[in-house]
């Protein structure tokens, strides 16, 4: 049986909450009354996330996951379905965009990339749409970006996981949409306003005054708009850049 008073509302699992988009996606949801549920690997890395939160009067829980780690994420989801509530929706934000040339690449660096980027998804979302298939409802979106569209030089690695983590998403909503389950990709294309964007490339950061990177917080709106979403109509894949973006 649940064992808080939060037990019967709704969840938004946020799988990679960072600083910036993920971060800003809980805060969406959070404001519309779901339990942000947050991951990173330190759940140290949590807590500012889930102070903000809950002093705007939201309801947040951090935990401490491994996404790559299937015992891992059977335990999580566990828990919050036990003890949290149902996970309506899941958001897998994780990134992994890690540049290198093909002739330098090791096998190790390769196969981290694919364990963050996609399998993981994979291991996250398989368990989630148990939940949700039984319940004949929910939402399981995916943080996709431009390398999952197209791979670039140098980004061999990165592009191989995005291609891979695009095509579970479309098994995964052609096979679990006719059950009541919304499955979504959102290619993310552009710089987005963060940390590592000021400090690594300036130059770009200072497109921000013009409307030329991504702001975290629209970036979630349009998150929040996937899942209310009818069911009569629908959108698989989702596009975001800034207007000056070349593509």
């Amino acid at each position: 049986m649940p064992t808080n008073p939060a037990a019967k509302s709704k969840v938004a699992l946020v799988i990679g909450a960072g600083d910036s988009t993920g971060g800003a996606i809980a805060k969406r949801f959070a404001r519309e009354g779901y339990v942000a549920c947050v991951t990173r690997r330190s759940a140290d890395k949590l807590q500012p996330l889930v102070d903000e939160i809950t002093a705007a009067g939201g309801q947040a829980r951090g935990f401490a996951s491994d996404a790559r780690k299937e015992e891992d994420v059977v335990a999580l989801i566990e828990q919050i379905e036990r003890d949290i509530g149902p996970i309506e929706v899941l958001v897998f934000n994780i990134g992994a965009n890690v540049p290198c040339s093909i002739l330098e690449e090791t096998a190790r660096k390769y196969f981290k990339i694919w364990e963050m980027a996609c399998f993981s998804g994979f291991l996250n979302a398989r368990e989630v749409a148990k939940r949700q298939v039984a319940r004949g409802r929910g939402t399981i979106l995916f943080t996709g970006a431009t390398a999952g569209t197209r791979g670039a030089a140098g980004f061999a690695a990165f592009a191989g996981a995005k291609h891979a983590l695009r095509a579970l998403a479309q098994s995964m909503a052609r096979e679990l949409g006719p059950r009541g389950i919304h499955v979504a990709h959102v290619v993310v294309d552009g710089a987005i306003d963060t940390e590592f964007i000021r400090t690594q490339f300036p130059e770009r950061y200072a497109l921000k005054a013009q409307d030329g990177i991504l702001n975290p917080d629209h970036i979630a709106d349009n998150y929040w708009y996937l899942h209310q979403q009818p069911r009569d109509a629908w959108t698989f894949e989702l596009d975001l850049r800034p207007y000056m973006e070349k593509w």
